[in-house]
């Protein structure tokens, strides 16, 4: 419990996060209707809808400055979108559905997320791909490096977790692309945890213990990037991530918006920086969050939202009885 009495600022930034949470849980019902079916761009339409609904309610004049699905021209909030009725200005960062063909094939670890900043302090970025590397907190200041070999920041991670690296599990998308990245690993003596999608929640597993997840290694998209930045600020760990480009246009959009150094490798704090809040809603279950749980006229849903200025993080279980939501709450 906090010693020190509230302003009415906290108040107000209180109730905030805990109105990003009403928009993840909006997302991740009107999600959870497509689990299984086998339409991804069905299930991220349903959530992108409800997320924006949703938004209509919450008192900021909000930006979207990292949005989702121009990669793979998906339904996205996109950036340079004004949400919210009316209030301080903010940042958002989004992804409705995060694990799309997770949520299509009724796999686990699928969310929805959102994260909220004061205006300029989220990473701008497009969406294109970015390499990462993250570890939980808890641990010295930068014992992970972008720029340092896969068998260097998984001795030093053993070094600093007094372990053995045959002891750690690393975590990666399974790509073709990440091959290289498997076999190093692989020769340096660690174990590795490959997931089908989801790398925000694959970013997060390394907070916790549960999870049995040391260290996210490989490349993802950018927008996933500083969510699970967003994310780490408020619960704790160590993130870099550096822009990848697959044409040099590409390369000339980051300049235009606003990056002298489109090489430059960012960490944590910067691709999310002052007082972050974070929010996410499963949709099916996951190592952190339980999914969506429907029965017939209504569902529980599973959320997590996050401060960092206070270091809070809160689970909340939402029982929801559709005769009583709007439109786009409803089954």
């Amino acid at each position: 419990m906090d010693n020190a009495k509230p302003s009415p600022g906290d108040v107000t930034d209180r109730n905030l996060a805990l109105e990003l949470v009403r928009v993840t849980e909006a997302a991740a019902l009107a999600a959870s209707k497509w689990i299984g079916i086998g339409k991804k761009n069905e299930a991220d339409g349903a959530a992108v809808e409800a997320m924006r609904k949703a938004f209509d309610s919450v008192q900021i004049s909000g930006t979207v400055v990292i949005g989702e699905g121009e990669m793979d021209e998906a339904p996205m909030l996109f950036i340079g979108e004004k949400v919210g009725a009316g209030g301080p200005m903010m940042d958002i960062a989004v992804d409705p559905l995060e694990g799309t063909t997770l949520t299509s094939k009724g796999g686990p670890n699928a969310i929805a997320t959102v994260a909220l900043a004061e205006h300029g302090n989220f990473l701008h970025a497009p969406d294109i791909y970015m390499d990462k590397i993250a570890v939980g907190g808890g641990l010295p200041a930068g014992v992970i490096n972008l720029d340092d070999s896969v068998a260097t920041n998984l001795r030093n991670l053993a070094r600093a977790k007094k372990c053995e690296v045959s002891d750690l599990m690393a975590c990666i998308l399974d790509r073709d692309r990440h091959k290289e990245l498997i076999a190093k690993t692989r020769e340096a003596g660690a174990r590795i945890t490959l997931i089908s999608d989801g790398d925000v929640a694959g970013v997060i597993a390394t907070t916790q213990p549960e999870s049995l997840i040391d260290i996210y290694l490989g490349s993802g998209g950018a927008p996933e990037g500083v969510l699970a930045a967003a994310a780490l600020r408020c619960i704790g760990g160590q993130m870099q991530g550096r822009l990848m480009y697959e044409e040099e246009s590409q390369r000339e959009r980051v300049r235009q918006m606003g990056h002298a150094d489109p090489n430059r490798c960012f960490t944590c704090e910067e691709m999310a920086k002052g007082d972050v809040m974070f929010a996410a809603t499963g949709v099916t279950t996951g190592a952190m969050l339980r999914g969506v749980r429907r029965f017939s006229g209504g569902a529980v849903t599973h959320s997590v939202v996050m401060r960092s200025r206070s270091g809070t993080v809160r689970y909340i279980e939402g029982h929801h009885n559709f005769a009583q939501k709007t439109w786009w709450e409803a089954p």
